[in-house]
């Protein structure tokens, strides 16, 4: 089966979030702090996969990968896009949203900026099989 591939940005590209909340900040160290959310990280920074796809590579269950999934989501960590099939059988996929996490502490308290990157349509590959 055919993937279509994720460009990523050149750092000077790359958009740079600052949290300040504290229920923004503990949702990103909570998926960060999850061994199973960091391993679906790195495989969707690779490439972009399905559900099924994430739960083969990083060997979990496929109900702990959808958990996983909706954590990462819910951080802003992880983005979702509508994979084109042929077969109009249109499954969703997922890729890494960020290339660098920096924790602050200071007198203003503590900060979280998130180095993001910006996905790209690959123009070569607009459908998969």
């Amino acid at each position: 089966m055919s993937q279509s591939q994720i460009a990523r940005a050149t750092p000077k590209d790359e958009p740079e979030d600052t949290l300040t909340t504290p229920e923004s900040v503990q949702s990103v160290l909570d998926a960060l702090d999850d061994e199973e959310c960091r391993a679906i990280l790195e495989a969707t920074k690779r490439e972009s996969l399905t559900a099924a796809e994430i739960a083969d590579e990083c060997d979990l269950p496929s109900s702990t990968a959808y958990r996983k999934i909706d954590l990462l989501a819910d951080a802003d960590l992880l983005t979702e896009e509508l994979r084109i099939r042929r077969s109009g059988k249109h499954v969703s996929e997922y890729a890494c949203a960020i290339d660098d996490v920096t924790l602050s502490v200071g007198d203003g308290g503590v900060e979280l900026s998130v180095s993001r990157t910006e996905p790209a349509a690959d123009l070569a590959h607009p459908f998969a099989d």
